[in-house]
């Protein structure tokens, strides 16, 4: 049983389920892009997310790397890649047979053994610089600017050291296998990345404008204005946020939900930037500019994603740039102190240490954690995004892994916030339809879910020809004689055509001393009062309106719970017995009933003050008044993030296709993925530490490198892939 708090305070219900009413006015926003509030420099933007957009990114991901290599690769493995192993295999291969048949070759040819051994030197220095000859200058080029301790660096030096102790065939191979193993992790890096590119891809090129005279013209998406009209074919991509004006079709949504399936639109529904027209011909009002829609803000999404490093990553970060010239140090002192100590004249003895010096060398280097780790998160977080769940970068990745408290608002979270009208009581004299006309013309303003069940509610009765009511449009028109006052968390006091009307909740009716009988029905009860003429103010009816559970609710607490998350809170400012009756329903452990948003703020601090040290507390909600507490959790899940901006902008983690068992599949992804990056952070510093021991005391060769660098680095790379495969 659900424990439910009732927060019976003298206090203001919560906007979304007490009917405190949030009126939306527009706001200036911040072009994601350009970062300024003038429309100007927005437009001149023409938000073009080429290369240089992730300029900064790529310089956090170079620094965060701590081997002073690049990692950042494209997706595609390039042909010429390919082709210069084979190349320098294939020399390789000729230098090891001139070498081992030198003798032979000389006697049979009659040419001098001097000859044929400079010949196989030469292949071997053919096969080095045409797979190591970009490492080397790269090294040359990065001690030039200061960046000594460097990936190329060290393998630079310990080949060409191998070149000049004679081990010309392992000084070759390490540098070849070493481009096999950046190989693969270009592959990796380009697969991980295509679900996040899919997302880059719903950025449109242009936007269809329909002009007054009916002719269709080309335009700049960032130079379409609000109210506009887009047209929108099969196949084309809708250009920015709007409502459908006319036509119908289906549009499809997956690279922005994760939804396979395509949704049918009609006139009226919204329609999200990024998504595409199946069938039929689209024409959509603008209702957001470019630089406040759903595709630029999920575009700054994923181009930031990568810069919030989570404590792995830092850790390695701050090793590597440590580690690196340590072991540097330690090779040289390796090369120089034994030998003193052996016999510093025998030049055998010399050559012995610098071999165990130079392997030292390459097993050192610390590729396989400084390129593993961050793309295990980078992985996971590719993975979360084929999902429909965008997660703005790997600290997260890193807490929600460590949720063991998950609180959820209930309006549009675990309820569809789909209000319907389920009844209308009429107190006294008056009829239901004249009670349901008063509420709907003083909530003309509002964009409320409440707000629009009663909307709805009144051009049903008017299409279904019930009473003598006017026309919604005739309704609308006399919005504008309407002087209202909003009273945050109780509702709406209105003039409307000479006489003041009320609409909000009991607390309302309270505080202007209005006597009405209470209604016990199970909703959310709007209350409607008016003043007479002698001042009174009199209750003519109440409205009762419900709302209905996600399908998956159930499944989303039981899924949590499967996870390990031991406790799961609701909290919202609807009344006890509707909170209680969902707390029931999906199994929530507790639940706080008639909370304004500022209370839940208070609710929350209680709740992340009784979490066990270590655990971490998440918060999902809709956006709508809650954005404090989003931004107040350890993890902010926004759901349902198509078109709500305080959502993308407030929240952490965000849901694209407003299911809740989307978290079960976020905290899953992000629990796999801290296995992976865990399993590689031991499996590499295990094998690196094992096999340096065994270099420095001759156990190892260098061919024990070569595995020590590259395959522990192959082995990683693959591991953390396996973060972008979710199992059902």
């Amino acid at each position: 049983m659900s424990k439910v708090h009732n927060h019976n305070e003298d206090i203001r219900l919560e906007h979304k389920d007490g009917h405190n009413h949030s009126h939306e006015h527009k706001q200036e926003k911040q072009c994601c892009c350009c970062h300024s509030h003038d429309d100007k420099n927005c437009d001149s933007h023409k938000h073009e997310h080429n290369e240089n957009s992730c300029d900064s990114q790529k310089e956090e991901q170079h620094h965060g790397c701590g081997c002073g290599h690049d990692h950042e690769h494209g997706g595609n493995i390039e042909g010429k890649e390919i082709g210069k192993i084979f190349l320098a295999a294939a020399f390789l291969v000729f230098a090891i047979f001139v070498g081992k048949y030198a003798l032979d070759l000389s006697n049979k040819y009659g040419i001098s053994l001097g000859t044929v051994e400079t010949v196989s030197l030469v292949l071997y220095l053919v096969a080095y610089f045409t797979v190591g000859g970009e490492v080397v200058r790269t090294a040359v080029k990065n001690i030039s600017k200061g960046k000594v301790f460097d990936e190329n660096f060290l393998m630079a030096l310990a080949t060409v050291g191998a070149f000049f102790i004679g081990e010309y065939p392992e000084a070759v191979a390490v540098m070849m296998f070493y481009q096999v193993g950046e190989m693969f992790q270009s592959y990796a890096v380009g697969k991980s990345r295509k679900s996040i590119t899919a997302l880059m891809d719903i950025r449109p090129d242009v936007a269809y404008v329909k002009l007054h005279d009916g002719t269709v013209v080309k335009k700049d998406p960032s130079e379409v204005r609000i109210g506009e009209i887009i047209v929108v074919k099969p196949g084309e991509k809708v250009a920015l946020d709007g409502k459908l004006a006319k036509g119908e079709g289906t549009i499809d949504t997956m690279a922005l939900t994760g939804e396979s399936l395509p949704r049918e639109v009609y006139v009226g529904d919204d329609i999200i930037s990024g998504s595409i027209s199946v069938s039929g011909v689209l024409e959509i009002e603008v209702m957001k500019e470019f630089g406040q829609s759903t595709v630029s803000k999920i575009l700054e999404l994923v181009e930031n994603a990568s810069q919030k490093k989570a404590d792995s990553e830092r850790f390695i970060s701050k090793f590597a740039r440590y580690y690196t010239p340590i072991v540097v140090i330690v090779a040289v002192l390796l090369a120089l102190i034994p030998p003193c100590i052996e016999g510093i004249r025998v030049a055998a003895v010399w050559s012995k240490w610098l071999y165990r010096a130079l392997s030292f060398l390459v097993i050192s280097c610390p590729c396989a954690l400084v390129i593993s780790v961050p793309l295990g998160f980078f992985a996971g977080i590719g993975g979360a995004s084929a999902n429909g769940i965008l997660i703005k970068g790997s600290t997260y990745v890193e807490n929600l892994a460590k949720v063991g408290t998950v609180v959820f608002d209930k309006t549009g979270t675990l309820t569809k916030g789909n209000f319907k009208v389920i009844n209308i009581i009429p107190y006294e004299k008056e009829n239901e339809l004249y009670v349901l006309r008063m509420a709907t013309i003083t909530e003309m303003f509002s964009n409320h879910p409440i707000a629009i069940s009663l909307r709805e509610a009144y051009k049903n009765r008017v299409s279904d020809g019930i009473g003598d009511l006017e026309s919604f449009e005739e309704l609308e028109n006399k919005v504008n004689s309407v002087d209202y006052e909003e009273i945050s968390g109780y509702g709406i006091k209105a003039t409307v055509e000479g006489q003041i009307i009320y609409v909000g909740n009991h607390k309302l009716m309270d505080k202007f001393g209005v006597s009405f009988k209470p209604c016990d029905e199970l909703g959310t009860i709007v209350y409607v009062a008016k003043s007479e003429t002698d001042g009174d103010i009199r209750c003519i009816g109440a409205i009762v309106i419900a709302d209905e559970i996600k399908d998956d609710a159930t499944e989303t607490v039981s899924g949590l719970k499967s996870l390990g998350v031991d406790r799961t809170v609701m909290l919202t400012g609807d009344r006890a017995g509707i909170a209680k009756y969902v707390a029931d329903a999906i199994g929530i452990t507790d639940a706080y009933s008639e909370l304004l948003p500022g209370d839940k703020v208070d609710r929350l601090e209680d709740i992340l003050s009784a979490v066990k040290e270590g655990e971490k507390v998440a918060f999902a909600g809709d956006g709508i008044n809650d954005a404090p507490v989003l931004a107040r959790a350890d993890i902010g899940i926004a759901m349902g993030g198509l078109g709500q901006d305080a959502a993308i902008e407030a929240a952490d983690v965000v849901i694209m296709d407003d299911k809740p068992s989307s978290i079960v599949k976020a905290v899953k992804i992000a629990k796999k993925t801290m296995r992976i990056v865990k399993q590689n952070i031991i499996f590499a510093i295990g094998v690196k530490v094992s096999v340096l021991l065994l270099a420095a005391f001759g156990i190892a060769s260098m061919w024990y490198a070569v595995f020590a660098d590259v395959g522990v680095c192959v082995i990683a790379i693959l591991n953390a892939l396996r973060a972008m495969k979710l199992k059902n």
